[in-house]
């Protein structure tokens, strides 16, 4: 990229209409990758048909996706540094695509694992880290940055909330199938619309890639989430993976601040989790991608497994989230404007542990599909409410020089959520698959939303200071 073109990127901002040519590729991208997260989950019964496999054969396909895309994040944010951020944009893209086509013509558990879990997975995590990275550099007003953040952690949501219930569409009136074919024309789409986006930074290939420190916490975390995907079939494989996970992980900072010490640039900088409001923001992120994800994949299954509901009757179930999802992320700006991002997040987190009470107690005491409404409504406005301000609290704390590392870690905690919920909510489960058990459920997530809003009580009330995007320096908030 020259001098050139990364001026011709910040021209686009100041032209009408340029910001949202830009915004709408990274939105979408967003979006798909979001969506591929949560549609499988209403295609459990017809997945396992189709390709004869069980209930946890297709959990391990979505926790072994959102798991690639935890682990694989931190490096795909270093990677936009060395090849730049539309280039590495659209490579993830290409493979996310390949992913989606290997998956429609699937033949068996182990082709749709490797398209979905490793190729979309991969595709994500070289796509992901550029969306908030440009999102970042190109939006460098506070007002403008809040908004174009709100229309992407909007899209994010919706395209979880919704997955269950466009898919369930797809499913239903066409095929299971259909709904990656859905995918790759998206991420055609999606190509296109890219052409828009200039980088603003040049690349810089002569920048260092730490692959030991890559290897170290990608398997740190993969091993983690295996054992806990064992806990239901080996209590000492659990332990011991488990255990294993943890010193790899312990091995993979030792090997940082190793690196540091003589001057080398290691996989992550220490620096990034000295900064005590962007780790509280971090616990919030994963709490909030954990409940998301988590509940996502306990009531879709269990109205398919036990209630023996369709894909479409679980898609529309749904529908009472992603309402209001939608609904609290588009008012997002208007709420930052009022209220400190301290406050939102409290307040989703307060409202999703409510709506997660509602779930449990209407549904244990009523077969009417309508009795999971109040509480998914509740829990999809907790969670549009405190998205996009969780987001602003740890991308702001960073200078445009780190945006890409801390872009990386930031997506890898959410993803990191994302795996525990569909791994700790989904093996209770699949466990015993009855009531009980989608009440036990539940009940763990809603203990995880707790954690969240004990880390958002202690984050100050600050937000970035206006016209220094640069700037770590904060300001009271409102």
């Amino acid at each position: 990229m020259t001098e050139d073109a990364a001026g011709k990127g910040h021209a686009d901002r100041g032209r009408p209409g340029a910001g949202k040519r830009v915004l709408a590729p990274l939105a979408l991208a967003q979006f798909i990758c979001s969506f591929a997260g949560s549609n499988m989950n209403v295609m459990i019964n017809d997945i396992g048909d189709d390709l004869d496999t069980t209930v946890q054969g297709v959990q391990i396909a979505i926790t072994m996706f959102l798991l690639v895309m935890a682990a694989l994040m931190i490096p795909g944010g270093k990677v936009t540094d060395r090849v730049g951020r539309k280039r590495c944009f659209l490579a993830g893209l290409a493979v996310y695509g390949v992913g989606a086509s290997l998956c429609a013509a699937a033949p068996g558990l182990g082709v749709l694992i490797l398209g979905y879990s490793v190729l979309e997975g991969i595709g994500t995590a070289l796509l992901i880290p550029p969306v908030y990275v440009l999102t970042t550099l190109l939006f460098t007003e506070l007002t403008s940055r809040a908004r174009a953040f709100g229309v992407i952690m909007a899209a994010g949501g919706v395209g979880a909330a919704a997955g269950p219930l466009i898919g369930g569409l797809i499913t239903t009136t066409i095929s299971w199938r259909a709904a990656f074919a859905f995918q790759a024309l998206v991420v055609a789409l999606i190509i296109v619309l890219s052409r828009t986006i200039a980088d603003p930074l040049p690349p810089d290939p002569s920048r260092p890639f730490d692959v030991r420190g890559a290897v170290l916490s990608a398997g740190g975390l993969v091993l983690i989430v295996m054992g806990i995907l064992a806990a239901d079939n080996n209590l000492w494989l659990m332990l011991a993976l488990l255990a294993v996970g943890c010193l790899v992980l312990a091995g993979f900072g030792h090997w940082i601040r190793r690196e540091e010490r003589v001057g080398a640039e290691p996989l992550l900088s220490t620096g990034l989790f000295r900064n005590r409001t962007s780790n509280l923001g971090l616990i919030t992120q994963n709490a909030q991608w954990l409940l998301l994800m988590g509940t996502s994949f306990t009531v879709a299954t269990y109205l398919q497994v036990v209630r023996g509901h369709d894909a479409i009757q679980t898609g529309v179930i749904f529908t009472a989230a992603t309402l209001g999802l939608l609904v609290s992320s588009l008012a997002a700006e208007r709420l930052a404007e009022r209220r400190s991002q301290r406050t939102l997040i409290m307040s989703g987190f307060a409202l999703a542990v409510v709506g997660i009470g509602v779930l449990i107690a209407l549904v244990a005491g009523s077969p009417s599909n309508w009795a999971f409404a109040p509480g998914l409504l509740l829990i999809g406005l907790g969670l549009g409410v405190m998205l996009t301000p969780s987001v602003n609290v740890v991308q702001s704390a960073f200078p445009e020089d780190e945006q890409g590392e801390i872009s990386g870690l930031s997506r890898s905690v959410s993803n990191l959520g994302s795996s525990f919920g569909t791994a700790i909510a989904g093996t209770i489960l699949v466990a015993d698959l009855s009531d009980h058990a989608y009440v036990v459920a539940m009940a763990t997530l809603a203990l995880a939303a707790l954690v969240g809003l004990a880390a958002a009580t202690r984050l100050p009330r600050i937000t970035p200071a206006v016209g220094d995007p640069s700037s770590t320096s904060l300001r009271p908030g409102s």
